[in-house]
């Protein structure tokens, strides 16, 4: 994206502004976005030179659309990306049903650099690679900024606001006393294929369960050019008790199930076979549930998947994050006259809280992950009843909350109607 001056030096940066983002992804770009729109000197640093590579499945469903078009962004991102009208949903059986949905494929180098180019454009300032070395405290015990370094310079950035936005790694959050579980809720590794002759048979986000996959899946996600999304996920949710604590030591080992996958579903092992792999097999930690980390402090918001805004069913994070840095920037917004901070946290705990809810309920449906044998039931059923598929479709669009049908008690239900 020429033009695009984001890779500014750390001693670019003024002295002072009225709100400093840590970190670029969608939740910080997000709310850099909109803070800067509404007039505010919004400052907004990430600790990688842009543009860059992020680890994910690259999947843009309806929340993630609509977030889109609150930032003004949504046909820009749709020029790039492609569009997708159906997730494949695949039992270990094979059968499948197709759930319809606003949906679409755009890698995350692309998404990024566009969400945070807007930003700039909004009139944010950026500067990479730079990271957040530790919040500045004034006498009062509040954050006033924050210390910032680039790995030669270090220098302080005074800030009315501070804004985490800074991903699953727990780096930055234990630098501000913040996190409170430094393990991740789930664990997921892809790579990009080309491969042109294939883009007809996998026209659809395909997701794969089986017990060998069991406490995740599979899938593979066509993306724009004839590149596809391939990886696994393990999204239990049940960190505490699956024994990889921590993470970096005892990692459930994703490629012995992406191995699995290769060997359950025949187009995920035609596409590696025949395909050109891109780049190699990464793994990235997630943040769920909106937990593991408090979501705010005086003087500090905590936004995007460091604050958990990933669900774990589905691992789908791209229109939370960008979700809950929007909240963040309408909390600041909505009392920038007030001289307290209490009503910014406040303000901005509502909104989370308020979401609290669906992802509760997003988490009881990981049942399916942990016994493949219900979303094969699911499956049959569907593929007997349009109207439990047009429910299914509701539950991808988020009007409907997924508990009442991808629960046991759900399921007790569906099945005696």
């Amino acid at each position: 994206m020429p033009g695009t001056d984001w890779n500014q030096p750390l001693s670019s940066l003024a002295d002072r502004c009225d709100v400093l983002v840590v970190g670029a992804g969608p939740a910080g770009s997000a709310c850099a976005g909109l803070l800067a729109r509404a007039g505010r000197k919004v400052v907004l640093v990430e600790a990688q030179r842009f543009p860059r590579d992020k680890v994910c499945g690259d999947g843009l469903v309806p929340d993630a659309h609509e977030a889109l078009r609150r930032l003004g962004v949504h046909a820009e991102v749709m020029a790039l990306a492609r569009s997708v009208t159906a997730a494949r949903c695949v039992a270990p059986s094979g059968s499948f049903i197709d759930v319809a949905g606003e949906l679409a494929v755009l890698p995350r180098r692309v998404l990024d650099a566009l969400l945070c180019r807007a930003a700039l454009r909004a009139g944010a300032t950026m500067a990479a690679p730079v990271r957040f070395v530790a919040p500045l405290m004034d006498a009062d015990g509040r954050v006033c900024g924050a210390t910032l370094t680039d790995g030669v310079l270090t220098r302080e950035i005074s800030a009315a606001w501070v804004v985490l936005a800074t991903g699953a790694l727990p780096s930055a959050m234990l630098a501000a006393d913040l996190c409170r579980r430094r393990s991740p809720s789930g664990m997921a590794l892809r790579t990009h294929v080309r491969h042109a002759g294939m883009t007809t048979e996998l026209a659809e986000m395909r997701f794969v369960w089986h017990r060998q996959l069991a406490g995740g899946y599979g899938w593979i996600f066509p993306g724009p050019g004839g590149v596809f999304n391939i990886g696994v996920g393990k999204l239990d949710g049940r960190e505490k008790r699956s024994g990889f604590l921590p993470w970096r030591r005892q990692a459930p080992n994703l490629r012995e199930m992406f191995e699995a996958f290769l060997r359950i579903d025949p187009l995920a092992a035609q596409l590696m076979r025949e395909g050109e792999q891109l780049n190699d097999l990464k793994g990235a930690p997630l943040r769920c549930d909106l937990a593991g980390a408090d979501w705010s402090r005086p003087g500090l918001l905590v936004t995007g998947e460091a604050a958990g805004a990933t669900y774990s069913f589905t691992g789908e994070g791209i229109g939370k994050a960008m979700e809950t840095g929007m909240a963040a920037a309408d909390a600041l917004l909505a009392h920038a006259e007030d001289s307290t901070t209490r009503a910014v946290e406040q303000d901005y705990r509502s909104r989370l809280q308020a979401l609290l809810p669906r992802f509760k309920t997003y988490r009881q449906a990981g049942s399916f992950n942990r016994l493949p044998w219900l979303v094969s039931l699911v499956i049959w059923r569907a593929r007997h009843s349009p109207h439990l598929n047009a429910k299914l479709s509701e539950v991808l669009s988020e009007t409907r909350m997924p508990g009442s049908l991808l629960t046991l008690r759900g399921l007790r239900s569906m099945l005696h109607r």
